[in-house]
């Protein structure tokens, strides 16, 4: 099993939305989808895992080199909603992770007058990237439409 993924532009920060297995298989696409984000995006990079059923060691262990490589670009790395099992590898050669329970909580960490980061609107449009078979799930990162 491999993974899928999503990466979304916010306004000085973009979310890396992962769904499937973190094992060793899909270390060479997950450090793919961190390129990408690291090309597309400016700020911090929020990984989601919400989607993610699990990882292993040599996956967390791609996830402690996709921190030092965005650290060198200048951008950190940032965690929500790791796997249910709560493991983490620490890695002590690397920079700080920050961890959030949920993709809400860590938009809201950088949230500014009391306001959740926007999708990015710097050429009219959020901007939104997908792997092939991204699961058609809600992203709850987008805001709630509500019928009229």
């Amino acid at each position: 099993m491999t993974i899928e993924w999503r990466y979304t532009t916010h306004d000085n920060l973009g979310v890396l939305s992962l769904a499937g297995y973190l094992g060793a298989d899909a270390t060479a696409r997950f450090t793919g989808a961190v390129g990408w984000a690291e090309a597309r995006g400016t700020g911090p990079v929020i990984l989601d895992l919400t989607e993610l059923l699990g990882w292993s060691a040599g996956g967390q262990l791609a996830v402690a080199q996709a921190a030092r490589r965005l650290a060198a670009s200048g951008r950190h790395l940032e965690l929500a909603a790791i796997p249910a099992d709560g493991s983490l590898v620490p890695d002590a050669h690397g920079p700080a992770v920050p961890v959030h329970c949920d993709l809400p909580a860590a938009l809201a960490a950088h949230h500014r007058g009391g306001e959740l980061p926007a999708p990015s609107r710097g050429r009219g449009a959020p901007r939104e990237w997908r792997s092939d078979d991204w699961p058609d799930t809600p992203n709850p990162a987008a805001p709630a439409l509500i019928p009229v």
